[in-house]
């Protein structure tokens, strides 16, 4: 495997991770425990050392899930997770805390879950508008003196939140989504990450499934997946970003692999410091996306797919409106 660093003095990790949250949520039931850790043995023996969690991923079963994987290879992984955010009792919109008091509730909870004594990357999973970001990333420092937490990030937060948690105490990640259909970060954040010295970690990295190809029809999914409600899994919107989904496939076919290798390769093109964690319930896709980092693209294959796949090309905004407010701007 391959490895990266977050960062130019980062921490070293595998040049792809693993997101596990859809072992346990969102993508319809739950997989079945043992199924789940073999795909994570797996990972660990190709070599795969990043392995992305959070407190809200289940809620809660997403971290003992992938503690009682690394029980006994603990020394094997580079664990992060996330806190600071939940839905309502009814799921029509989210909580956000950041508060000083929430943080140290938070890591008590996940370290119990995960049967460890430190996580390696701690995130605050959405920005709180109602805490100065000072406060939150102040707090979170206090773990890190502590010993409970080695590195602090943040997930989508906005070029300025991050300059000022930055100033507050060194971050080491910021994790938000960013594929060849979610390209928002080429605008400003990339280049905030890179004059801070700050690792990328883009989540989705296949666009929940869809530019994999294996999504055909919104009835691909299961009755209670969240991605239904998804406006990019909708209507006109799924047929069009279908249309640019297939344009890659044939790009895929020509060079002899997958549409999901192929976009994988496009991220990890966009930069050294880029880290994606894809997330699967399979072996054999676990082991695609792994390949990945092995593909290299020329200018000309990477003209190629922007000609097919253009920047603000897919139909739909990224996430459904309760979801869509927590996102800081």
């Amino acid at each position: 495997m391959k490895t990266r660093t977050l960062g130019p003095n980062g921490p070293e990790v595998s040049a792809i991770g693993l997101g596990c949250m859809g072992m346990s949520a969102f993508y319809g039931p739950p997989s079945e425990e043992a199924g789940a850790i073999a795909v994570i043995h797996r990972a660990l023996d190709l070599g795969v050392t990043l392995f992305d969690t959070a407190e809200m991923y289940g809620p809660h079963t997403n971290e003992m899930l992938l503690g009682k994987a690394l029980k006994g290879r603990r020394a094997d992984a580079f664990v992060a997770t996330k806190f600071g955010i939940g839905y309502n009792a009814d799921r029509t919109a989210l909580k956000v805390d950041g508060s000083p008091a929430n943080v140290r509730r938070a890591i008590e909870g996940s370290l119990t879950r995960l049967g460890m004594d430190h996580v390696d990357l701690y995130y605050l999973h959405r920005v709180d508008p109602d805490t100065p970001i000072e406060e939150t990333v102040g707090a979170m420092g206090d773990l890190v003196t502590e010993g409970k937490v080695r590195f602090l990030g943040l997930s989508e937060a906005a070029p300025s939140t991050l300059r000022r948690a930055h100033a507050t105490h060194p971050i080491t990640a910021l994790q938000t989504e960013y594929s060849l259909w979610s390209r928002e970060p080429e605008d400003e954040i990339l280049a905030t990450c890179r004059e801070l010295g700050i690792g990328f970690v883009p989540y989705s990295p296949l666009g929940r499934g869809f530019l994999s190809g294996q999504i055909r029809r919104p009835e691909d999914l299961a009755p209670d997946d969240s991605r239904r409600s998804n406006p990019r899994f909708q209507g006109e919107n799924f047929d069009r970003n279908l249309k640019l989904v297939e344009a890659v496939s044939a790009l895929a076919a020509d060079k002899g692999v997958t549409p999901a290798q192929l976009a994988l390769a496009w991220v990890l093109a966009q930069g050294d410091d880029l880290v994606p964690i894809p997330g699967t319930r399979r072996i054999p896709t676990l082991e695609e996306n792994v390949a990945a980092v092995d593909i290299s693209l020329s200018g000309d294959e990477l003209a190629a797919i922007e000609a097919v796949f253009p920047k603000d090309a897919a139909q739909g905004h990224r996430y459904a409106e309760a979801a869509r407010a927590a996102l800081n701007r």
